[in-house]
């Protein structure tokens, strides 16, 4: 897909290459533990309780974000090798 839009020229490569990191910041906010958008959960949890959330609630929140993350990928993974 990146050549193609290579090949059409470099203000079409440009709006690819933005579009593909418009779509990973997005990704990254999402409110799984392990990313960014987790953290800012957490934070805003600590904000409303006045206390930071405990290490076993992070310790099992960054498992389920692990779980979450690696079914996506694996989801994703396979709907590609499925459209070969």
């Amino acid at each position: 897909m990146a050549a193609a839009s290579a090949a059409s020229g470099i203000e079409t490569f440009a709006s690819f290459l933005a579009y593909l990191s418009i779509s990973l910041g997005i990704l990254n906010l999402l409110p799984i533990p392990m990313l960014d958008g987790g953290h800012l959960v957490y934070y805003c949890i600590e904000m409303i309780r006045g206390r930071p959330v405990s290490e076993k609630v992070q310790a099992v929140g960054l498992r389920l974000g692990m779980a979450v993350l690696f079914t996506l990928m694996g989801v994703a993974i396979f709907n590609d090798l499925m459209r070969l």
